[in-house]
């Protein structure tokens, strides 16, 4: 009898309940039963940081974490980054930066250099270039010599800073999501919670966002 386990998982804003055995990893978790593929496997040992994700905010290496490790947390991938109200409705500005500055040749490790970016700018909004270098340290690259992925970072937080809504990096808030006289029900950071985020599950059926 396989010994399976219930997980419940806040994945990009919407929560996912699993059955995973105990020994499943959380990057075969995201890949095999989310469906979420832009996680990637690379050494399987951790050295590469190909899978790296965020996991209640900080940048972790998924093919060293069991599924069950993650149970009742906020898990982001990459797919979440167009849904951050940073993207507004197109690509968040790290993409972006990784589009303009040449910040990708092959793509295997940009997922996860893309999420320690976003780690970093969450906690470093305007980081130095010694910053930069060691957040990604823990991802490998072997095409672009980590010149132009530095510039992709740099380019994000520019981009970032002159977008008083996204100063944390892009993370979603309770002020972003509502505007003053809004009907609650209607969320626009796109994270399913139907009205009722940063209210303890409580509508707000005054309007008045408090």
């Amino acid at each position: 009898m396989t010994d399976e386990r219930e997980i419940t998982l806040t994945v990009n804003g919407t929560d996912r309940t699993l059955e995973v055995e105990p020994r499943k990893l959380l990057v075969h978790a995201i890949r095999e039963d989310l469906d979420l593929t832009g996680t990637h496997i690379g050494c399987d040992t951790g050295n590469c940081g190909a899978c790296t994700v965020l996991v209640d905010g900080e940048p972790i290496k998924s093919c060293l974490s069991f599924a069950v490790q993650a149970d009742g947390s906020e898990v982001q991938t990459v797919e979440g980054m167009e849904e951050l109200p940073a993207a507004e409705g197109d690509l968040h500005p790290l993409q972006e930066g990784f589009r303009e500055e040449h910040g990708l040749q092959c793509g295997y490790c940009t997922p996860g250099m893309l999420m320690s970016g976003k780690a970093l700018l969450d906690e470093t909004p305007d980081p130095d270039e010694a910053e930069i270098r060691e957040a990604i340290s823990g991802n490998l690259c072997r095409c672009t010599g980590y010149q132009n992925i530095v510039k992709s970072i740099e380019y994000a937080s520019d981009e970032l800073a002159e977008t008083p809504a996204a100063a944390d990096g892009g993370a979603v808030t309770t002020d972003q999501r509502f505007d003053d006289g809004d009907d609650p029900a209607d969320c626009e950071a796109g994270c399913g919670c139907g009205g009722t985020a940063g209210r303890g599950g409580e509508r707000d059926t005054e309007g008045d966002n408090t």
